[in-house]
């Protein structure tokens, strides 16, 4: 199934057919980022461009966006994993980013990270957004899910340029590439649960799941919907643009998944400084992407976990244990990356918000009102 969507999506043959030499085909020795890393095929036809600069014709005001955050989380019964606090120009989404459905179920390309709660995360969502005018990208998250979890776009291979967006890397497809679990996530180098496609375990414990809901939201504070429209017709063929998104009447914009590539946003349309938006970091040594088998992870919620795999013949793993501070844990670790040397230490999460503007935590709970600094 991987293949043939591979297939139909590049339209050459240039990796022979099978899942496990494409892996080896398509991805050895390239090195991360760089443009012949990106190398691929075009898209079955040219992405259309974003929309051009100016403002957003959303018929919301600020309240009325905030409410519909809120209601986002509420509606998916989800308050217990993430909640939002409003405030003049944008709503926070808060979590401690630590999915509580499955993780790491599936992988086959990992990184050698363990998932690890982040308390103190928090995602801006931007009311009353304009058209940047040119496609926002960066090596890191483009929004949120409604729980809390960062969506990233599909890539492997760290930020796309302008050029890239507009061409299909299969050598970078982190499904193709086997990296993401059954949900449509992973860890990533901060030891981070992130997705790079559509969240479906986290939809599935959605109480709304059938009404074709928002799922999660764009930095720039436009929505992201599944692979239907938000009245549950199919999207027109070729009515996205090169963000995977299109004009919406209530919002002004709105992303959207599917099920061929780019899967999800893989840039942003709307003004937002990125800079400025938090990212996840923990300074542990990161490991290097390695094909394993059995891989499995068993956590009890808290941050305390055990994730095994094999590789060649041998067990390696990594194990996480709780803190007294929340955001600390220790860590032991034998993997494929360090030679199979067991070592441990103490590492603790930060919330990383560069620009020292103002996307920092701001402080307080749920509510519909603005200005709840």
């Amino acid at each position: 199934m991987i293949f043939e969507r591979w297939k139909a999506a590049v339209g050459v043959a240039s990796c022979v057919a099978a899942v496990s030499i494409i892996l080896v085909a398509c991805v050895g020795g390239e090195s991360r980022g760089a443009s012949a890393s990106m190398a691929g095929g075009f898209f079955a036809q040219r992405p259309n461009d974003p929309p051009a600069i100016g403002f957003a014709m959303s018929s919301l005001s600020p309240h009325e966006h905030c409410l519909e955050v809120i209601a986002s989380v509420t509606d998916a019964g989800l308050e217990d994993e993430a909640w939002v606090t409003c405030h003049d120009d944008h709503a926070m989404i808060h979590s401690d980013s630590y999915a509580s459905h499955e993780m790491m179920t599936g992988i086959v390309g990992t990184n050698e990270q363990i998932p690890l709660p982040a308390p103190g995360y928090h995602a801006p969502v931007l009311f009353n957004p304009s058209f940047h005018g040119e496609p926002q990208t960066r090596d890191s998250s483009l929004g949120v899910a409604v729980n809390g979890i960062p969506i990233f776009d599909y890539s492997a291979g760290g930020e796309m340029t302008v050029e890239e967006l507009y061409s299909y890397h299969p050598r970078q497809d982190t499904i193709l590439i086997q990296q993401l679990d059954i949900c449509g996530g992973h860890t990533g180098r901060g030891d981070d649960y992130h997705y790079h496609e559509l969240p479906r375990c986290m939809i599935e414990q959605m109480d709304n799941k059938d009404d074709n809901p928002i799922i999660g939201w764009g930095f720039d504070g436009f929505p992201l919907y599944g692979n239907n429209n938000p009245d549950g017709s199919p999207i027109a063929q070729g009515a996205l643009d090169v963000c995977h998104g299109q004009l919406d009447p209530k919002f002004g914009y709105r992303y959207h998944t599917s099920d061929e590539p780019p899967y999800i946003w893989q840039c942003l349309v709307g003004e937002v400084e990125l800079n400025e938006v938090p990212t996840i970091g923990i300074g542990r040594p990161s490991g290097v992407p390695v094909l394993v088998d059995n891989l499995t992870f068993d956590h009890d919620g808290l941050g305390n976990g055990l994730m095994t795999y094999d590789y060649q013949g041998q067990d390696y793993y990594i194990k996480s244990s709780a803190t007294e501070d929340e955001t600390c844990f220790e860590v032991e670790w034998k993997t494929v990356t360090n030679g199979g040397i067991v070592e441990s230490g103490e590492y603790c999460h930060v919330i990383r918000t560069g620009g020292g503007g103002g996307m920092g935590a701001p402080q307080g709970g749920m509510g519909g009102g603005m200005g709840a600094q």
